[in-house]
């Protein structure tokens, strides 16, 4: 509700956060060897909280961004979505071509439903699933947190690769690889790589 009663003091935040700082980062080794995973045939998809476009940077095709992407602007009004990079966020707010209404990042906000088709095919992969690997999560935001408790109930071995324990790793974890997500995707790749 902030954002439609004050856009422009919003835009400012979300363009400092996302996209003057976020919006500099790169993939790190442990979005790389993801990639390399899914190439290699041993990961079917990505389904991810982060709205930064990392994965696909890296390299990664099948990506389920559950809370929506920052590569992307929305309309409210008439639902056209527009590739960020084509305005400039030095002028703000930024309208839509269409309506010229404004545009909000491709992104949920708080008390927002998560965007289709991710949630599905999130929920698809999900039941699916032999394996699911857990990275960096916490487990408590609702409702990616419940994602990995139904890969568990569908028989899915659970491996997590945090720099803690989690809400998950008494409950439903199979191995702990206790690791930054660099270094535990760094070294599940090598392992796998011996063994397949």
């Amino acid at each position: 509700r902030y954002f439609q009663a004050k856009p422009l003091e919003s835009w400012k935040l979300i363009k400092e956060i996302f996209y003057d700082f976020f919006g500099k980062a790169r993939p790190n080794a442990a979005h790389q060897g993801l990639a390399t995973l899914e190439e290699r045939g041993l990961l079917s998809a990505i389904i991810t909280q982060n709205i930064d476009n990392l994965h696909q940077d890296a390299g990664s095709k099948e990506i389920y961004e559950f809370h929506g992407t920052s590569h992307t602007l929305i309309c409210s009004a008439c639902q056209h979505k527009y590739p960020a990079a084509e305005f400039d966020l030095n002028l703000l707010p930024p309208l839509c071509p269409n309506c010229s209404e404004i545009l909000k990042p491709d992104f949920i906000f708080f008390g927002e439903a998560i965007p289709e088709p991710a949630m599905s095919l999130s929920l698809r992969e999900t039941e699916k699933a032999d394996v699911f690997l857990l990275i960096g999560t916490t487990g408590e935001i609702m409702p990616a947190s419940q994602l990995p408790i139904l890969a568990k109930k569908k028989g899915a071995k659970i491996i997590e690769i945090n720099i803690a324990p989690s809400n998950y790793t008494n409950q439903i974890t199979d191995i702990f690889i206790q690791e930054k997500a660099t270094v535990g995707v760094n070294n599940l790749v090598k392992t796998l790589k011996k063994q397949v």
